[in-house]
């Protein structure tokens, strides 16, 4: 079968990463679609079992810094563009091992980019390179105001500072050498699939088995939460018809403090689990406040509603309860995922503090 147009996704077992390639392939069967992931711990190719036997669907093992190997695959499916999911995305880990981070999200990124720009050059083909990134490269926020894509730079984490560097290589690239270019910037995600050390997984998790819900500090950090397919659908969107070299904040349009959050979604596992020993509220428990840790996020998406037409289409309550049921009615995918060393990491963050 030949197919009209082929994206690589790197990270594409990862939480996000599927959700874009599940979108990706169902929504356009003409197009070829190659998931390049090097399936470390959130990398999970049983997110992708529906579509896995799909004709316009292929998986390539590696990692973004392997130049020799990231350009024998562009070769090999005619890759018209990439969309750059992979990352270390965990400001935790990053805060216990941030040389980690900068080998994947800063010199993995310009790897794949000088791999890119060889690749283009040596081919003629004029790809398209489309850089997700996060919100908070912007730094925090105060009580009021909101991030626009002008907001200038202030990462506050070995995290924030790994995706800010990999966001100024790309638009370098496209400055220096031509290449075209889009970025977006998203605040908190959300929805089945994500690895259970993000917050929502976590306390869902915690609550079925009775642990204790580390809450930071006093839970007044403020959150911004979009639902994972409809950052699906802003890529999708932003990938075919975003203006080269521009970058696009993607909102949910959720404001909640973490504990007003926990409180939420232990009231909602309380409904669906019919829960007979008191609420899961009493499981929740303070824990010493992250180092560094931003005290608001806020995202302005005026641009990409007044440009492209985007919104977020899931209010938090539905998506907050699709969540839940994802998790409840998935406890095989659960615990696969949390196996030895994920709870040997758990107890070294929590295990102490709670």
């Amino acid at each position: 079968m030949s197919f009209t147009h082929a994206i690589l996704v790197t990270g594409g077992a990862g939480f996000i990463g599927s959700h874009v390639i599940r979108r990706l392939v169902n929504t356009y069967p003409n197009y070829k679609i190659v998931n390049f992931d090097l399936l470390t711990y959130a990398g999970n190719l049983d997110n992708l079992t529906d579509i896995q036997d799909q004709a316009n669907y292929s998986f390539e093992k590696g990692d973004i810094n392997d130049m020799v190997l990231v350009k024998s695959i562009l070769h090999k499916y005619k890759i018209n563009g990439i969309i750059h999911l992979a990352a270390e995305s965990h400001v935790d880990r990053s805060i216990e091992d941030p040389l980690s981070f900068v080998r994947t999200n800063v010199l993995g990124t310009a790897s794949l980019l000088e791999a890119f720009r060889s690749y283009r050059k040596e081919t003629g083909i004029d790809g398209k390179f489309y850089h997700v990134s996060t919100d908070e490269v912007y730094g925090e926020l105060g009580d009021t105001g909101f991030f626009t894509e002008t907001t200038p730079y202030s990462p506050r984490s070995p995290y924030s500072a790994s995706k800010a560097s990999s966001d100024h290589f790309v638009r370098a690239y496209h400055e220096t050498y031509g290449m075209p270019i889009v970025l977006s910037n998203c605040s908190n995600n959300y929805g089945p699939n994500q690895f259970p050390e993000k917050l929502i997984p976590l306390m869902i998790n915690n609550i079925r088995n009775g642990k204790s819900l580390p809450v930071y500090g006093e839970g007044a950090n403020i959150r911004d939460w979009l639902y994972v397919e409809d950052h699906a659908a802003a890529i999708d969107l932003i990938y075919h018809e975003g203006r080269d070299g521009e970058t696009y904040n993607i909102g949910g349009d959720t404001e909640l403090k973490n504990i007003d959050l926990v409180r939420t979604l232990c009231k909602v596992m309380d409904e669906k689990t019919g829960r007979l020993l008191g609420s899961a509220e009493e499981l929740i428990r303070f824990v010493k406040d992250r180092a560094g840790h931003d005290h608001r996020y806020a995202i302005d998406f005026s641009k990409i509603k007044n440009e492209l037409g985007w919104t977020p289409a899931t209010d938090f309550k539905s998506g907050l309860a699709k969540t839940v049921d994802w998790y409840l009615c998935n406890d095989a995918w659960v615990a696969h995922v949390t196996d030895g060393s994920y709870l040997q990491y758990y107890e070294k963050q929590y295990g102490d503090k709670a």
